[in-house]
């Protein structure tokens, strides 16, 4: 049995101010920062890691590097697990975005609006496409036994979940909370392919 456990990254200034993040350089709050040491704690006493992969994103390699304070494994550092490129409006507050841009929010125009792709980003049907080549490689090329840490984002993290729950986009990111440094689990069956979810947004640390 392959265990993979996913996580989110520590918090950063722009989650407090709910600003459209993407692939922006922003770096963990102290609360973050706090959050990654916590979550490295509690990784160390329940799992035993035999790798990383984590997103290459700025606020990912931080969470990353502060695990392995507590997690001995090595890193592969992967763009596969990056957040949605959200291209001209990276940094807009989500809030007022959504109001201006209603084609854009799922709650709004539901499934169509996750082929809405901004100038010099990607959709989310792109972005599902992304990151669900990641994990069927992963998973593919995962050992018998083995426990795999995905160091990711809320976004990745919903798709992947909603994924192996049979949800559409919408219903995967709008029905799936994600807090910052929380615990998913599931264990994959190499021998039959089957994924089960054991936990998710387990923030029981935090």
């Amino acid at each position: 049995m392959t265990t993979v456990v996913v996580v989110r990254h520590g918090e950063t200034a722009w989650n407090r101010e709910h600003r459209m993040q993407g692939w922006a350089p922003t770096p963990l709050t102290e609360l973050g920062r706090d959050q990654a040491r916590r979550l490295g704690k509690n990784l160390n006493r329940r799992y035993d890691i035999d790798r990383i992969q984590s997103s290459d994103l700025h606020r990912t390699r931080e969470t990353t590097e502060l695990l392995r304070d507590y997690v001995d494994a090595p890193v592969t550092f992967d763009s596969n697990w990056r957040e949605r490129d959200w291209g001209v409006f990276q940094g807009l507050p989500a809030n007022d975005w959504f109001e201006r841009f209603p084609e854009y929010a799922l709650q709004q125009a539901g499934l169509e609006a996750a082929y809405e792709t901004p100038d010099s980003g990607e959709s989310l049907v792109e972005v599902r496409k992304r990151v669900l080549e990641g994990w069927e490689r992963l998973l593919v090329e995962s050992e018998p036994v083995e426990t795999i840490l995905i160091v990711a984002h809320g976004g990745p993290i919903r798709l992947i979940l909603g994924y192996l729950k049979g949800f559409d986009i919408p219903e995967a990111i709008l029905d799936q909370p994600q807090s910052n440094c929380a615990i998913n689990e599931v264990n994959y069956d190499t021998e039959t392919g089957e994924t089960t979810i054991v936990r998710e947004n387990d923030t029981c640390h935090c």
